[in-house]
């Protein structure tokens, strides 16, 4: 089959992609020729990528995601604060509304 013609495609993969592919060929009983053909990466490339790994050439890619993570749990205590804040608020009316209602039976029950 004949090459086809104009330019060779260059893919470009982000580190952190590259570092969780790294992660997958290091389960247990998964090889790295499986990883890379489910990838669609080449066996040899992904060589490169575990020992670029090793030498922690991708470190910027887990501050990254490590930064994301915790924008994420930001966002999901600012979630949870407005939330208890609401609650604290029921919880004070639903008091006042128990002194009211046992003013009133006081008053009303006189025999």
């Amino acid at each position: 089959m004949a090459r086809p013609k104009g330019p060779r495609k260059l893919y470009r993969y982000t580190d952190e992609f590259k570092l969780k592919a790294v992660k997958l060929t290091e389960l247990p009983g998964v090889r790295v020729q499986d990883v890379a053909e489910a990838l669609d990466v080449h066996p040899w490339m992904l060589s490169r990528w575990r020992t670029a790994a090793t030498r922690g050439a991708f470190s910027r890619a887990k501050k990254v995601s490590l930064e994301v993570a915790e924008q994420q749990e930001v966002k999901e205590l600012g979630k949870v604060k407005r939330e208890l804040a609401l609650l604290r608020e029921e919880h004070e009316l639903l008091k006042k509304a128990i002194r009211f209602c046992s003013a009133q039976r006081t008053r009303s029950s006189r025999s």
